[in-house]
């Protein structure tokens, strides 16, 4: 793009020309990443299971569930424990999500670009929001019921 810096060089009217059509083309060049990343994020699914194998889901790229698989082993188990399960796998899912929508930005919009990095933070945000009520034996579940 050409230097607008400079007072003169910016006046005369083919030097202008140049920036405009520069710029220009910076827009819809953008536009035209920021289409494609939209779309690659819109097919975003992820599936991820718990460590035990009681439960497995698949979410899309906002994190909503769109699919839950609960495998046999369930019947052995208390249904706290298999919750514990389901809500191991969804936060899984969802931080492999952020990764992933984070690859997608920086491969549609470029690495050094603010766009990138800006919806690869807020999608992080969104996916991986805290959560207080995770207790640490969450992977650990209780034994089969008797």
């Amino acid at each position: 793009m050409p230097d607008v810096s400079d007072t003169q060089a910016f006046l005369d009217p083919d030097a202008s020309r140049e920036y405009l059509r520069s710029w220009q083309e910076n827009v819809d060049r953008t536009a035209t990443q920021a289409a494609i990343m939209s779309e690659q994020m819109g097919r975003l699914r992820v599936t991820a299971r718990d460590r035990n194998g009681l439960a497995g889901v698949t979410i899309d790229s906002a994190g909503v569930l769109v699919d839950l698989e609960l495998t046999d082993r369930i019947h052995h188990f208390e249904p706290a424990t298999v919750a514990r399960a389901v809500m191991s796998a969804l936060r899984e899912a969802r931080t492999e999500a952020a990764d992933r929508a984070h690859d997608i930005a920086v491969e549609t919009m470029g690495p050094d670009s603010l766009s990138a990095r800006t919806t690869a933070d807020r999608m992080r945000d969104a996916l991986e929001q805290p959560d207080d009520n995770r207790r640490a034996d969450e992977d650990d579940p209780d034994g089969p019921r008797h």
